[in-house]
């Protein structure tokens, strides 16, 4: 994995929404926002470019609504003056935001991504990611999601959920790395 000052960080969705519990169910991974700090600090630390995107739930009982507190990027991944923030009502950070142009103006042409939640917002971005051409990374410590219920009516571990989208991803539309591993680069 090559990271150089050409390499974006983008953040997807960390924010204070998702420690409802009761709202999404029982989550993996409680050492992703610690993660994305310590990517936050690598990639701050070596100048490098940071892009936050924020999910704006257009659905009023939504953790994530604009006037929800839930709302808010926790405070592990608090953007800086001057680092951007992608508003988005949809799974896709490329979708009605300036993201990849933003990107491509840049000369950005590697993305490494995490947040939240693996199986939609971090995955649909992800997709997207590679199918616009972008090299891109995504770092498997530093994301996680939630419980889900199957078509089949059976309860799925968040771990199991979590895997599986990343198996899904891999070696088609990015590369899976760890937190140590993006930060080494």
């Amino acid at each position: 994995m090559t990271i150089d000052g050409n390499t974006a960080l983008i953040l997807i969705d960390v924010q204070q929404g998702f420690d409802d519990a009761h709202f999404w169910g029982r989550r993996n991974n409680p050492d992703a926002e610690r993660n994305v700090a310590k990517l936050l600090e690598s990639w701050r630390g070596a100048g490098r470019p940071v892009f936050h995107v924020r999910h704006d739930s257009v659905h009023e009982n939504s953790p994530l609504h604009p006037d929800s507190p839930g709302n808010r990027i926790k405070p592990e991944a608090a953007p800086l003056d001057g680092e951007p923030i992608y508003p988005k009502s949809v799974n896709s950070a490329f979708i009605g935001t300036t993201l990849e142009q933003d990107l491509r103006a840049q000369g950005i042409s590697r993305v490494v991504i995490a947040g939240l939640t693996t199986n939609h917002c971090v995955s649909t971005t992800t997709r997207m990611a590679g199918n616009l051409g972008f090299e891109t990374f995504l770092v498997s410590d530093a994301t996680a999601t939630f419980e889900r219920l199957g078509l089949d009516g059976k309860m799925r571990p968040a771990e199991e959920v979590h895997a599986s989208a990343l198996s899904d991803l891999h070696g088609e539309f990015a590369t899976v790395v760890t937190t140590a591993e993006a930060v080494r680069g």
